[in-house]
């Protein structure tokens, strides 16, 4: 016997697809929109979600015109290319207010066992800028595990092989600021020794 309307299943299986989100908090969502919420607005929101958004045509982040803010920006330093998984990456480096340069976004990694190759990347787009602009630096900061190190190995040697010569780096993966010896698992540690530093 089905208790709920089907608009309200529906709607709560729908959040249940999106990260993070189990049908319990899927429910509550649902819930909070019905009770509290302008569920119209909400709506009118997601459905205007996609409109008037394209790829920003230099580093491919989202963009309501033709370049993003960041390559819009005569702050930034078209020398030093940060490539990123997704445009959350963006999000999470620029929070640490360091970073100067500008970004490529690849809009997810080689992975092999989900049918995403190197030609369903931006990857090819990264290479035709860099024949371009001929940056000093890029940093590949993909995620440090098996995906995101492959990616990085695949573009390294796309850039190596079509003539880049300037400085290609990576993020330093090892322990973070708080973290304890006794909990750290062995690659991270691993990683840590590895790139120490001069202190």
């Amino acid at each position: 016997m089905q208790i709920l309307p089907n608009s309200i299943t529906e709607l709560i299986n729908e959040f249940s697809k999106l990260p993070s989100i189990g049908p319990k908090s899927a429910e509550r969502l649902v819930f909070y929109l019905l009770a509290h919420g302008d569920a119209e607005q909400f709506g009118q929101v997601m459905m205007d979600l996609k409109k008037g958004l394209r790829k920003c045509s230099t580093c491919k982040n989202y963009a309501s015109e033709d370049l993003c803010p960041i390559c819009q920006s005569s702050s930034r330093s078209p020398e030093l290319i940060a490539v990123v998984s997704n445009p959350m990456d963006i999000v999470a480096i620029e929070r640490t207010g360091l970073f100067k340069g500008t970004y490529h976004i690849l809009h997810g990694v080689i992975s092999p066992i989900d049918g995403v190759g190197p030609d369903e990347l931006e990857i090819q787009s990264l290479v035709d800028r860099v024949g371009v602009v001929e940056p000093d630096e890029i940093i590949l900061a993909t995620n440090p595990n098996i995906e995101g190190e492959t990616t990085s190995i695949y573009i390294s040697r796309k850039l190596i092989d079509q003539g880049y010569t300037g400085k290609i780096t990576k993020l330093a993966h090892g322990l973070p600021i708080g973290g304890d010896l006794e909990y750290a698992d062995q690659l991270t540690l691993s990683r840590a020794l590895d790139n120490r530093q001069a202190f």
